[in-house]
């Protein structure tokens, strides 16, 4: 997840590199010529490997080698807290980079780097400015890493903080507002000699994606009956991608937002029907109400509407008049991140997670290789291809199973009726296929030099209830309130066929008196664990997401506010580096090409257990950032930096 591939460039072998050993790992080869936007392959060069993009690894590497010796994580942990700031090791700094409300730097007839936040601001302001609650994103560098593009998206919005009076009354301007608060942001940033970051603004590349935002659907789902409405007869054109939650990255350079909690926005029939019961479609559905001022997600008056959300979106950030791609070939359930690597023969590898409890596991694998060419060479790639859910044995082999209309009972006789309807239903065909159902799947992450993967599962409290599926070996805890990172290895490369897992660590309280609560940690506490990153090095970078709602409480009791800890995959030490204010998620995470800047998203600081604020009742949780003038608690975008310039963790 943090390497720092450029715009479209040139990629000289697309059949990725040669190991010599398992430390060996190279990026792609690129050559030295400025491409057309003014970035240069050399600069690309030398923006590092990362986790997603430098994982192209051959079959036969087998010893799980680690940047790091036991111990020697690089920096001295910070305690748990329950403070209403950003806590890091000694020797580091914080910044705030990028605040909900601030101007993006879009260059229009607007002044909009003056544009002021206030939760009075219009939603034309608001498309301005940056959107709610930050989650996974990207930095692409321009020159020799710098300067660059940060690409964020904003996955929900506290009605209750983005508007005066919250939801006590409730108008179109203020379901339009909700739209542009959702989406992403692109921003032009450069590192000053200072060493902090700035926004450049304006800025020819900054851009808001909305909900309202024009789309194009492509794949085999693209125009089938399901996919079309009164507004778009032919099925092929969306307005908006909304709930972004993690996210992924192309080496012809462009950026993949995912579409998480979509159901969340529709106003469901009460009698719905076994596809929106099984996507969680209900009436009102999160309390939203956009349906009552946009009657797209009234799915008794536009039925097809939902069937367009919950896609991978495919956008080149370098191109602010792009059109985004919903790409439908890649499934459609609550993605949570599209981690992308290339298999040997050159083909594109996607893997997904679902993030619900009991949901799966998926990859992605293209029919064609990448080409040399960037983008332009490469728009269709990702339209044609096989999707795949993960089986996990209780013997430790796993084996990924074909999602394809005719294989694995996806036939007429079990009421599937085409591949679209296999992937327009991919939950379900999934379920026929006998994938395995885990604790809600969140982000994967690809270890540089020895192929190994690591899935986050967040937790999962239902597991074992009567109805329920109980435990097995890669869910082992019943009412799972901690979570768990499992990983594995592809038996082959990343087109493999099948695999061996394990757990790397139950999470949990090593001194809790509770043997159930101990999990297998080696090192620091930690519960929950969502966002993660293997970086360059191969340190795997853990965030956790604790709901407010348990937040202190029960198995959570002694882990204080969300965190962000680092493990060495060798020895399976953790240690905890960051801890956020309070109420807040930790999410979204990438390193600068040099490893000396670490940017980091602070989602939701100030959420209250009944996770939405009220205006009349100011929160007590938190206050962060603390801007001057500013009373309400704001989604950010923090770096993070050692104070002697060195590289972060180290």
């Amino acid at each position: 997840m943090g390497s720092n591939f450029g715009p479209a460039d040139e990629v000289s072998n697309p059949l990725g590199p040669s190991l010599t050993g398992p430390s060996s790992i190279q990026p792609f080869a690129l050559d030295q010529a400025a491409s057309p936007n003014g970035v240069t392959r050399r600069g690309l060069l030398k923006g590092g490997i990362g986790a997603a993009m430098s994982g192209l690894f051959r079959p036969g590497v087998a010893d799980a080698r680690s940047a790091f010796r036991p111990g020697s994580l690089g920096f001295e942990g910070v305690a748990v807290s329950t403070a209403d700031q950003v806590i890091v090791p000694r020797g580091y700094s914080v910044q705030v980079l990028y605040s909900w409300g601030d101007a993006t730097g879009i260059a229009t007839g607007v002044a909009a780097d003056t544009v002021a936040f206030s939760a009075s601001n219009t939603a034309l302001e608001q498309t301005l400015q940056a959107g709610m609650h930050h989650d996974g994103m990207h930095f692409f560098p321009l020159g020799r890493g710098n300067h660059g593009l940060l690409v964020i998206n904003h996955e929900y919005t506290d009605d209750g903080l983005l508007h005066v009076d919250g939801m006590k009354t409730w108008t179109p301007e203020k379901v339009r507002k909700a739209q542009a608060a959702h989406g992403v942001s692109v921003i032009e940033i450069e590192r000053l000699k200072s060493g902090n970051w700035q926004v450049i603004r304006p800025s020819k590349y900054a851009r808001r994606i909305t909900s309202y935002t024009p789309m194009r659907l492509s794949g085999p789902a693209a125009g089938e009956a399901r996919m079309r409405t009164a507004g778009d007869p032919e099925g092929r054109t969306v307005l908006g991608t909304l709930n972004n939650c993690a996210h992924g990255h192309t080496p012809w350079g462009t950026y993949l937002t995912c579409e998480e909690n979509w159901n969340a926005y529709f106003h469901g029939r009460k009698d719905a029907g076994l596809n929106e019961a099984r996507y969680g479609v209900k009436p009102n559905g999160f309390g939203y109400r956009w349906h009552e001022h946009d009657e797209r997600f009234d799915v008794v008056k536009h039925p097809n509407e939902q069937h367009r959300f919950g896609w991978v979106v495919e956008f080149d950030p370098f191109n602010p008049n792009d059109t985004p791609v919903k790409r439908t070939a890649l499934g459609r359930i609550k993605h949570e991140g599209a981690l992308m690597t290339t298999a040997q023969d050159g083909r594109a590898v996607v893997y997904m997670g679902d993030d619900e409890r009991f949901e799966y596991i998926y990859k992605f694998i293209s029919r064609d290789r990448v080409r040399p060419g960037g983008y332009v060479k490469n728009q269709e790639i990702l339209d044609h291809g096989t999707l795949y859910a993960a089986r996990l044995d209780d013997s430790g082999a796993g084996a990924w199973l074909e999602l394809m209309f005719g294989k694995n009972g996806l036939t007429a006789a079990n009421g599937f009726t085409s591949q679209a309807d296999v992937l327009i239903r991919t939950r379900q065909a999934a379920d026929q296929a006998g994938a395995t159902r885990m604790d809600r799947p969140e982000w994967i992450a690809l270890h540089p030099s020895t192929g190994e993967m690591f899935v986050s599962l967040t937790n999962n409290t239902e597991r074992g209830q009567p109805g329920k599926p109980g435990v097995d070996r890669a869910n082992p805890r019943a009412q799972n309130a901690l979570g768990q990172i499992v990983r594995w290895r592809e038996q082959g490369d990343a087109a493999a066929m099948t695999f061996r897992w394990s757990q790397f660590v139950l999470a949990g309280d090593p001194a809790a008196s509770d043997a159930a609560l101990r999990g297998t940690v080696k090192g620091d506490a930690f519960g929950s664990p969502d966002g993660l990153m293997v970086d360059a090095r191969g340190l795997l970078w853990i965030q956790t997401d604790i709901a407010s709602t348990v937040m202190g409480k029960g198995a959570n009791a002694s882990l204080g506010n969300n965190q962000m800890l680092a493990a060495d995959p060798l020895s399976g030490e953790v240690r905890r580096f960051l801890v956020g204010p309070r109420g807040c998620e930790l999410t979204g995470i990438v390193m600068s090409a040099d490893m000396r800047s670490l940017f980091v998203n602070i989602q939701h600081p100030g959420e209250p257990p009944a996770e939405r604020n009220e205006p009349d009742q100011p929160t007590a949780v938190s206050s962060w950032p603390q801007a001057p003038g500013i009373d309400r608690p704001r989604s950010s975008t923090i770096v993070i930096t050692r104070d002697d310039g060195g590289v972060i963790g180290t």
